[in-house]
């Protein structure tokens, strides 16, 4: 398997620090309102990274954090008259009911800063101890400069760094600072504010010192993977590396990973908050099934941008109708299986192909346009096995099974929605059968209508009437 590593911004073959097991930190959302479909993007496309390693046989320990102190949540806070943590703990809730409509494995672990302040307090001080860390009034700052690889990530040099950060230097605490380059890892409290003692008077953290604090804590001081929006990268991934790999001396990850944005409108501008160009997913699972949501977010290449359109979003509804058509009518076909079949090898050497050529292309850097691409030809096979006049449930499970295991990659789970009609519905389709074969034909549309009315759509085939709910 190989992975883009953006530290080096190239493929590499992926091999794990435990054989077997993947520690695996993804940044988590700032609580402080509810997630867009950008937010949404990362989380998906992560999961959607954690299934395929877990497919492949990999125990995955996901850790990902809530930053439940910050300005935002402060602001936020004020403005619903709501303690911070109260902000906190209601985005906490919302995120989870958000993400469980969009199907996302929770994850092993998801730390929150106020249940780590004193693991927080105890790294800024070593950094202070190790000299990578300075304290200016009730302030503490990152000396960057003294961190060798600093920029590496980013690919930036510190001087061009230095050279913007004055560019930006205008309030106070910015002029406390050794060199512009600089970051907090400790910030003093304002007046009001939510804030814990330390050995530099009652403040609350920087942003990025939390991540550096949660991931080797949960992780240990090596993780094989980070992860997180593109729009990461710099500052909050450097800082991470720099603060990390100055308190333990070894290196922080492996590989970094980073999805693309989400972007709105014909110039492709990125989604977000600040930008107030954004689609709440909160509101658009409430406008669109969350399965069509899910399967748009995770079809494209995780590191690609991806267009929000009403087209695109059409586009993966129809392609999920194809999936979910076929999986029904893979199931239809139980009823007349037979055990085995004489030519079962030939449609068992089809799935073992399939399955052969998905992990190839999957294996490329969680290629998911091409693993699709591998499925929706399964499919295909699956739909002209099904049109045959003889099936054996040896095949039919086996065709099953696979089918599911690769969809549920995806977040696709067809098992979950199944419906079983109700002893009235099945008696109107067994009514409208004899009807049929009674030739009458009125009576037979008749029912039709009245199951349609229901949302019971009919598909009369060669092997029977089959239903599905309309969507």
């Amino acid at each position: 398997m190989k992975l883009y590593n953006t530290l080096t911004n190239q493929k590499e073959e992926f091999t794990p620090i435990q054989s077997g097991k993947i520690a695996m930190y993804v940044c988590g959302p700032t609580v402080y309102n509810y997630i867009h479909i950008g937010n949404a993007r990362s989380t998906v496309a992560f999961d959607t990274i954690r299934r395929y390693f877990e497919y492949r046989g990999y125990e995955v320990n996901y850790v990902s954090n809530f930053t439940d102190v910050d300005d935002k949540i402060i602001k936020r806070a004020n403005e619903e008259g709501l303690s911070p943590q109260e902000v906190a703990d209601k985005y906490i809730a919302a995120f989870y009911e958000d993400t469980d409509a969009l199907n996302v494995m929770r994850a092993t672990t998801n730390p929150r800063v106020v249940e780590n302040m004193t693991d927080i307090i105890d790294f800024v001080a070593d950094l202070i101890d190790k000299d990578y860390a300075y304290q200016a009034g009730g302030d503490v700052y990152y000396r960057a400069r003294k961190f060798d690889h600093y920029g590496d990530l980013s690919d930036q040099s510190i001087d061009d760094l230095r050279q913007g950060a004055s560019q930006r230097l205008a309030d106070d605490a910015d002029a406390l600072k050794e060199d512009p380059v600089d970051f907090a890892l400790w910030k003093e409290a304002k007046p009001g504010e939510i804030a814990w003692e330390s050995p530099w008077g009652q403040g609350r953290p920087g942003w990025h010192i939390e991540c550096s604090v949660m991931a080797t804590k949960y992780l240990g001081p090596t993780i094989d993977i980070h992860g997180g929006g593109h729009d990461l990268t710099f500052p909050h991934h450097e800082n991470e590396i720099a603060q990390s790999e100055a308190k333990t001396g070894q290196t922080f990850a492996n590989y970094w990973l980073h999805n693309g944005f989400v972007t709105m409108g014909d110039d492709g501008e990125k989604m977000s908050k600040s930008l107030g160009n954004f689609v709440l997913a909160h509101d658009l699972i409430r406008e669109i099934s969350p399965e069509v949501i899910r399967f748009f977010l995770a079809s494209a290449h995780y590191r690609s941008p991806l267009k929000f359109s009403e087209q695109n979003i059409n586009d993966a509804k129809s392609n999920l109708d194809r999936l979910k058509t076929t999986y029904q009518n893979l199931n239809y076909r139980y009823q007349d299986a037979v055990n085995t079949l004489a030519n079962d090898e030939d449609i068992l050497s089809r799935i073992a192909n399939h399955q052969k050529h998905f992990v190839e292309v999957m294996d490329d850097d969680i290629n998911t346009p091409n693993g699709l691409t591998v499925i929706y030809q399964f499919m295909r096979d699956i739909n002209v096995y099904i049109e045959g006049q003889e099936v054996s449930k040896r095949a039919l499970d086996a065709l099953l099974k696979t089918y599911s295991q690769l969809l549920a990659i995806f977040g696709i789970d067809f098992t979950a929605q199944e419906d079983n009609l109700d002893d009235m519905v099945q008696a109107l389709i067994d009514e409208r059968t004899t009807a049929r074969n009674n030739k009458d034909f009125a009576r037979a549309d008749e029912i039709r209508d009245q199951l349609r009315d229901q949302g019971i759509i009919l598909d009369d085939t060669a092997q029977g009437t089959r239903w599905k709910r309309s969507e």
